[in-house]
C-alpha cells in the first residue's frame, strides 16, 4: 500500500501496486514474438512485455500486446506486469494470487498468408483466469511458465474496446481481429484498468455475443489526517480567521489516471508514478456580532461562494480527473497507454448522498437572531483541493467545495439552543462580496 512515507522519489522503480496478494507494476521493455501481414496495410506485430529481472525480480506478463505497424515499441508502450504478494494479515487461506496456466488452445494459424507464427488462448486452473493470448514463432505451444493467470476476484469482468489490428485482405484462408479490452464503470474508490494485452477472435468484426475480458483492479490508497478543531469562543473579542490546517485527506493516484501536460506518459510512470490529490479543511470566518442590546438582535452575514464552475471544469480539462463521478468520460481511449475507469471515494469528494452540491456555487446568506449579551460567529468550512506531482509541484489548478450544510456557529457564552440561525441562497451571487458584520 501506498503511504505518506513511501512515496517513490523522482526517477527510480515505482512502488508497486498492491490489491490484496497480488503486486502490480509496469514494464516498457518487450521482446517481439512475431508479426503477421495485413490490412491498411501494417503488419500486426507481437511483442511479450519482459520485465528487467534488476528492477522487477518476479513480475511476469499477463500476455502478449499486438501493435499495427512493425515500429519498435520498446520504451513507448507500456504494460501490466504482476508478482505474488504476500497474504493479508491474519488469513492463512488465501490462494495464491497467481498461477501458470494448465496449458493453452491454439485459435489461430494462418498457412494461407506469408504470415509465421500461432495464437494461443491460455488454458487457467480452476478459480483464475487468463487475461491475454500468447504468440509463438511457430505451432509449437508457448511454455508454461511464459505468463501468469490471476486469481479470479483479483480482477474484474470487462468487455471488448476499440480494435487494434486485423488480417482482412492479406489473402489468408482464416480472418482475425485482435481487440483493446475496456473496463467497466469503476466503483467509488477504486481504479479498474486494463493490463494491455488483448482480446482475439477468427473474425475481423466486433463479436455480437459477450466475450470473456478481464482487468486488473485496485483501490485508490487514501491517507486521512484528523479533521481541523471545531472553533471555540472564549470571550467577546473579535475572533481571529483560521489559520489553514495541514492535508485533511490525501487521495494517491497512478500515473496513469491523471493528464498532466508537463509529462508525457512514459516520463509521467518514471517521474511521477504517484499523484497526490490534497483535501485541506478550514473553518473559514463569514461574520460575526456582539448583541450589546437589552433583547435579541437580528444579524446578516454572507458567506461567498466558494466553487467556482469554470474553475473546476479548467480542472478536469487539464487533468481528466472527474470529481462528481467516474473519468475519464466519452471518447475514444485508443491513444491512452493504459485503459481504466477511475471513480474518488464519495466521503472524499462530499457526494455520498447526491453530487448536486458541486454544481451550486450560489453564496448563503445568513440570518441568525443573538439574545442580548451574546456574540456568535459564523464559520463555513471550506475544503480546498491541490494536485501535486511526486516532487511537490503544482500538477493543476486548485480548486474549492462548501455548501449550506457546511456551516458552523460558535457562541459566547454558550448555551444551547440560545441562538437562531437560518441559511439561504443569495439571490444574484455574482453580485455578493464578502461582509463584515
Amino acid at each position: 500500500m501506498i503511504t505518506d512515507d513511501n512515496i517513490a522519489s523522482v526517477g527510480r522503480q515505482m512502488e508497486s501496486i498492491k490489491y490484496k496478494n497480488l503486486l502490480i507494476n509496469f514494464t516498457t521493455e518487450f521482446n517481439r514474438s512475431s508479426n503477421f501481414s495485413g490490412s491498411a496495410p501494417k503488419p500486426g506485430t507481437f511483442w511479450r512485455p519482459t520485465p528487467a529481472p534488476d528492477l522487477l525480480p518476479g513480475f511476469f506478463p499477463l500476455g502478449d500486446i499486438v501493435e499495427s505497424g512493425d515500429d519498435n515499441i520498446n520504451g513507448k508502450r507500456v504494460a501490466a506486469v504482476v508478482c505474488e504478494g504476500i497474504a493479508q494479515i491474519g488469513d492463512s487461506s488465501q490462494a495464491k494470487a497467481l498461477n501458470r496456466p494448465v496449458d493453452y488452445e491454439q485459435i489461430w494459424r494462418d498457412p494461407g498468408s506469408e504470415s509465421v507464427g500461432t495464437l494461443w488462448r491460455p488454458i487457467p486452473p480452476d478459480g483464475y483466469v487468463a487475461l491475454g493470448l500468447v504468440c509463438s514463432r511457430d505451432d509449437e505451444k508457448p511454455p508454461l511458465h511464459a505468463i501468469r493467470c490471476v486469481r479470479a476476484d483479483l480482477v474484474i469482468d470487462s468487455s471488448l474496446g476499440d480494435s487494434i489490428w486485423n488480417n482482412w485482405g492479406n489473402g489468408g484462408t482464416q480472418d482475425f481481429g485482435a481487440w483493446h479490452i475496456k473496463p467497466p464503470v469503476a466503483a467509488a474508490g477504486e481504479i479498474y484498468f486494463a493490463p494491455g494485452t488483448f482480446v482475439g477472435f477468427k473474425n475481423v468484426a466486433h463479436p455480437s455475443t459477450q466475450v470473456a475480458a478481464y482487468s486488473l483492479r485496485m483501490q485508490i490508497p487514501q491517507l486521512i489526517n484528523p479533521a481541523p478543531e471545531v472553533p471555540v469562543l472564549s470571550g467577546f473579542a473579535a475572533p481571529s480567521p483560521l489559520e489553514a490546517s495541514e492535508a485533511t485527506q490525501i487521495a494517491i493516484l497512478p500515473w496513469f489516471a491523471v493528464e498532466d501536460n508537463a509529462l508525457s506518459p512514459i516520463e509521467r510512470l518514471s517521474k511521477s508514478p504517484y499523484y497526490r490529490l490534497e483535501r485541506t479543511d478550514r473553518y473559514a470566518l463569514v461574520g460575526y456580532g456582539h448583541n450589546t442590546g437589552d433583547g435579541s438582535k437580528l444579524f446578516r452575514w454572507t458567506a461567498s461562494r466558494v466553487l467556482i464552475g469554470k474553475v473546476l471544469q479548467l480542472f478536469t480539462r487539464l487533468t481528466s480527473i472527474e470529481v462528481k463521478t467516474e473519468w475519464p468520460m466519452g471518447g475514444s481511449e485508443v491513444n491512452r497507454p493504459i485503459k481504466f475507469s477511475a471513480q474518488l471515494n464519495k466521503l472524499f469528494t462530499h457526494t455520498e448522498s447526491t453530487s448536486s452540491g458541486w454544481t451550486t456555487s450560489k453564496a448563503i446568506e445568513v440570518v441568525s437572531f443573538v439574545p442580548k449579551n451574546k456574540m456568535v460567529a459564523v464559520y463555513q468550512l471550506q475544503s480546498h483541493y491541490e494536485l501535486l506531482r511526486e516532487d511537490g509541484t503544482q500538477a493543476a489548478v486548485n480548486f474549492a467545495y462548501a455548501d449550506s450544510d457546511s456551516l458552523y456557529f460558535a457562541e459566547y457564552p454558550t448555551e444551547v439552543g440560545d441562538v437562531i440561525a437560518v441559511p439561504m441562497p443569495v439571490s444574484d451571487s455574482s453580485a455578493v462580496t464578502d461582509t463584515a458584520p
